[in-house]
């Protein structure tokens, strides 16, 4: 124990003697988690749409009212053909054109059926596929709440008789897409910090040559290896800590569950984290090296997290990748306990995972250490 305290005064010596990167692990998580949540919204709000109106009826006066004051929608224009509104697609300034054909109202009174044309820039497809399901659903709800339907159906002359859909969200009431991407950045961060930094360490050491010295001492491997890794773990764990503070204080997330479980698992993933690092050190020889393996295996990590997309949906290989590695378990977790609330016995295979994670790396990392002079 003398020996690795002597490590560990090295180790916390050489952090604090480089301020600009201290500076930067506890800055750069701040910055980023700031921002990165609000620039991956994916709630569509603004979509621009250009309306023409051929009827000019006191129903297609209810049908545009609806949809500029949905919130989804913001009224370009309203033309009076339909070239001049696919003109604003053309030019960018739409992002979908309405077009009312004449005899809209008298139709939908005499006939009960009317045909409206969408036409949708399908070019930003994320937004053409939202902005119409948008726009459909602002139709259908506006056909629902007319008074002929209603008169009909009270009258019990309408047709069969329809279901009405009444759902919730779970964990997400108003299903604010904050609560749902928040988390997710934030394990994503505490990756890249444990990630490179670790991943740097040892190789330091070999380009700096100090790692000969070390070796002629008798410090033994596992001393070395958990010297190089208590350090950058206590960072970890403040980087986490300042992460739920910018949770609660910028985007109002507290932890339905409990801190201590989501701290038990942090504490676990980091050393898998670290173990992961420290292996990559032990096989490189220079600190560029080091980067791009570690950048290699993070980059991996981060898409196959299933942040960006559904491990649902992702081919079989995808998914069996996906289950292999320790932050897809860890992000399901920390979501669980921020929004669910879960307990220990909901999570006790994702902790077992993460834990055979942490002893195989760095088992492999002290094994591969090669104390040679």
């Amino acid at each position: 124990m003398k020996r690795l305290r002597f490590i560990l005064l090295k180790e916390f010596r050489l952090i604090f003697r480089d301020q600009t990167i201290l500076v930067l692990i506890f800055a750069l998580p701040t910055v980023l988690l700031i921002m990165i949540p609000q620039a991956m919204d994916f709630d569509i709000k603004h979509i621009n749409i250009s309306v023409v109106d051929h009827d000019h009826s006191s129903y297609s006066d209810q049908l545009i009212s609806k949809i500029s004051s949905s919130g989804y929608f913001k009224l370009i224009s309203t033309d009076f053909s339909y070239q001049k509104a696919l003109q604003h697609i053309e030019e960018e300034e739409s992002d979908l054109v309405l077009e009312i054909p004449a005899g809209f109202e008298r139709n939908l009174v005499r006939e009960g059926t009317q045909k409206i044309g969408i036409s949708v820039d399908a070019i930003n497809g994320t937004k053409a596929t939202i902005g119409g399901a948008y726009l459909n659903s602002i139709i259908s709800d506006f056909n629902e709440g007319l008074e002929i339907n209603q008169g009909e159906r009270s009258a019990g002359t309408g047709q069969a008789a329809t279901i009405d859909i009444t759902y919730r969200n779970w964990f997400n009431p108003r299903a604010e897409y904050k609560f749902y991407i928040v988390p997710g950045v934030l394990v994503l961060l505490l990756t890249m910090i444990g990630g490179f930094i670790s991943a740097l360490n040892i190789v330091r050491e070999k380009e700096t040559g100090t790692i000969e010295q070390i070796n002629v001492t008798p410090i033994r491997k596992w001393e070395f290896i958990l010297g190089k890794m208590i350090p950058f773990w206590i960072i970890g764990m403040i980087v986490f800590t300042i992460g739920l503070l910018l949770c609660w204080v910028v985007y109002g997330i507290v932890s339905v569950g409990s801190l201590w479980l989501l701290y038990l698992f942090a504490a676990v993933y980091m050393i898998a984290l670290l173990g992961l690092g420290l292996l990559i050190s032990t096989y490189s020889d220079s600190q560029i090296q080091a980067m791009f393996i570690s950048f290699f295996f993070v980059m991996i990590f981060m898409l196959m997290s299933g942040l960006f997309t559904s491990i649902e949906s992702m081919p079989s290989w995808a998914r069996s990748i996906s289950y292999s590695t320790p932050i897809t378990h860890f992000m399901k977790v920390v979501r669980m306990i921020m929004l669910k609330g879960s307990a220990m016995r909901d999570m006790v295979k994702e902790l077992g995972y993460i834990a055979a994670f942490a002893i195989f790396l760095n088992g492999w990392a002290i094994w591969n250490y090669k104390k040679t002079t």
